[in-house]
């Protein structure tokens, strides 16, 4: 069995952001040579997420409103984290909602999707550099 890893760094500069990483997922399997097998991908730090869903740019106002309405940035006193000097409270409980992590099948060298299944890196509390893990195993 094979196995690569590979950092993938992101500096979002608006406060959130959905980001396709398809392609850039995609680029690590060509670069692994592994043809059958798993690739992991996943968020390493705590404001941020991975998912997969569809690239349409009216679910991710959808998900935008949602996650607003359920954890709203301000006021910034509502979150006892924030107490620390922090203002991202918010962003750790979006995360949550969101997930840290994918597992994608590799089927005959490619990502293994369903139907307008797509990768993204969701960012919380952009505004400095952050990394998603992408480790594929596999022959």
């Amino acid at each position: 069995m094979k196995s690569f890893r590979k950092e993938l760094w992101f500096n979002v500069p608006s406060r959130r952001a959905f980001v396709n990483i398809t392609p850039q997922v995609d680029q690590c399997l060509r670069e692994s040579g592994i043809t059958e097998g798993l690739v992991l991908v996943n968020a390493m730090h705590i404001t941020a997420s991975v998912f997969i869903n569809d690239d349409e740019s009216g679910l991710h106002q959808d998900y935008e409103g949602w996650l607003e309405k359920l954890a709203p940035h301000e006021p910034i006193s509502l979150y006892r984290h924030n107490r620390t000097g922090e203002d991202n409270g918010d962003a750790h409980l979006k995360r949550q909602i969101m997930g840290r992590e994918v597992v994608v099948a590799i089927t005959n060298g490619k990502l293994d999707f369903g139907p307008w299944e797509q990768i993204f890196y969701g960012e919380f509390d952009g505004g400095r550099r952050k990394r998603v893990l992408v480790k594929i195993i596999g022959e």
